[in-house]
């Protein structure tokens, strides 16, 4: 990234801001950071800001003239602007809007500016419920039962179409279940994790729809930030690849484990299962991550949850001393 000018759209979230991290650690030329700040905030783009000239554009990726003239001159995109799976079942229009036609956005302004390498968050919920674990990128997208699963495919596709017609070198990666500091606090959509460690220090037990046997790979953001860059570095082109820790865990033993961590007693409450989410079981083969890009998660979840806790602890303090 050395020299580079590079451009994270989503830059201020939780993947974004870590990507940035590790850019600005690079010197790069130039860091702009594209956001609209309805998930992200400028306070995740302190560090990144203390070491790199920054750029930050408060705007949408649904803007074509922004895009046009926000990409001149850039070489690297991160493509991380989205909107969570909640919303998009709440406002499907507004999901493909922003999650389709953006993307299309990106993708078009990235060609047209001649950007020399553009690396795209995917999910693994193009998968829906896999029907072989470890999943591998190999397996089929025809399961999916969400509109931001079927936008992510549809985007994977765009991307790829993209290389054939204009040669576009991209590379995209499906998350699986991402977690860590700078996870949305006070948002509509705050993820499990948070909601239970609000549970937690009220003294309450943490919930769990069902029995708590569905699984999960989680991984990292550091670890997924880490992925990013090495894809931005890489020679390898129009793939895609998991970005997981190919390891499952229930929400049961998620929730033991935070409980363990935040020093807890007694067990989870359970309440009757909901259909929200089809998907029972997640586990990813990163083998072609290892083989193609040389990424390997580095954090075990027990060192992660530790970390997510201490942030969590911090932006809860600072949230009551302001209202004080």
């Amino acid at each position: 990234m050395k020299g580079k000018r590079v451009l994270i759209t989503g830059g201020a979230g939780l993947v974004g801001s870590h990507i940035a991290d590790l850019v600005a650690a690079e010197a790069p030329r130039e860091l702009i950071i594209l956001d609209n700040f309805v998930r992200g905030s400028r306070e995740n783009l302190a560090g990144a800001a203390s070491k790199v000239p920054l750029t930050v554009i408060d705007g949408d990726i649904r803007s074509r003239s922004l895009l046009a003239e926000a990409f001149e001159g850039v070489d690297v995109v991160f493509h991380q602007a989205a909107l969570r799976i909640t919303q998009c079942a709440e406002d499907p229009r507004l999901a493909m809007d922003v999650l389709a036609n953006g993307t299309f956005n990106v993708i078009e302004a990235a060609v047209e500016a001649g950007v020399s390498r553009l690396v795209a968050a995917s999910s693994a919920s193009v998968l829906g419920l896999a029907e072989s674990f470890p999943t591998t990128e190999a397996h089929h997208p025809y399961n999916n039962r969400t509109i931001y699963g079927a936008a992510k495919a549809f985007n994977e596709a765009l991307l790829r179409s993209f290389a054939e017609m204009n040669g576009l070198s991209y590379v995209a990666l499906r998350y699986f279940n991402v977690y860590g500091p700078r996870m949305d606090v006070h948002g509509a959509y705050t993820e499990v994790l948070i909601r239970w460690m609000e549970r937690i220090a009220a003294g309450s037990a943490p919930l769990i729809f069902g029995d708590g046997s569905q699984t999960m790979d989680f991984v990292d953001v550091r670890d997924v930030a880490r992925a990013n860059v090495i894809a931005a570095k890489s020679a390898v082109s129009d793939e895609v690849f998991n970005i997981a820790s190919g390891r499952e865990t229930s929400l049961l033993e998620l929730a033991e484990t935070l409980m363990r961590i935040m020093g807890a007693e007694g067990s989870v409450e359970h309440r009757p299962p909901r259909s929200v989410n089809p998907v029972s079981r997640r586990l990813a083969d990163i083998g072609k991550a290892r083989r193609m890009l040389g990424f390997e998660p580095v954090l075990t979840l027990e060192d992660g949850l530790r970390d997510l806790v201490v942030w969590w602890r911090g932006e809860r303090a600072s949230t009551a001393a302001v209202a004080a």
